[in-house]
């Protein structure tokens, strides 16, 4: 049987990942919150897992691959210069996400994450509008595949303060396009950008 775009045993093993990344990262007190795929999971849009994606703040990252280094992770730094991985001894890739669309993870950003249960351990997960905000940001004329977002935005459609995607979003001809389906297809109504709106 299907899930999203796994099997069961497969987004099981995925979700097993986060449990153990999310657990030890929230005992040693790193300041993060579940992102990507599986945080679009936890807000109630179908599961469709790859890896496991986590924001912190960059002063918390030395901590945190510590961290998952104790748990028998292999951690390594790429070139990007806005994350690092860990992989458990499943294969199952962590990134560890310091900077969104070249906004640096804040505070600020961090504590509106709600705690949420997944997959049955309470886990800060980023507010709706800042998942939604990261996963438009990058979008580009090489990068432009609406198809994964819009079922996923849809199930979380209600979560998200649109009139503030729109504002920090208005500089993106094709985020705003994303807006425009959106609002075509019925699953919001026309935003309205927030005046003087600063993200992160």
């Amino acid at each position: 049987m299907q899930v999203g775009s796994h099997t069961h045993e497969v987004t099981d093993t995925i979700l097993g990942t986060l449990k153990r990344a999310g657990s030890g990262l929230k005992e040693a007190g790193v300041r993060f919150a579940l992102a990507g795929g599986c945080g679009g999971y936890a807000r109630g849009a179908a599961p469709s897992l790859h890896d496991v994606d986590f924001a912190l703040v960059a002063e918390d990252v030395p901590l945190a691959l510590k961290t998952l280094e104790g748990l028998g992770f292999r951690t390594e730094r790429p070139p990007e210069d806005w994350l690092v991985k860990a992989y458990d001894p499943d294969g199952v890739l962590v990134d560890l996400i310091f900077s969104l669309g070249d906004h640096p993870v804040t505070d600020a950003m961090i504590a509106r994450a709600d705690p949420v249960s997944v997959a049955a351990l309470s886990l800060p997960v980023l507010e709706a509008t800042d998942l939604v905000i990261s996963w438009l940001l990058p979008l580009s004329e090489h990068t432009c595949d609406y198809s994964g977002l819009l079922p996923t935005v849809r199930a979380m459609r209600e979560q998200v303060d649109w009139n503030k995607v729109a504002a920090v979003l208005a500089f993106s001809p094709y985020a705003s396009t994303f807006l425009v389906l959106l609002e075509r297809l019925h699953v919001i109504e026309r935003p309205v950008p927030t005046p003087g709106v600063v993200w992160p």
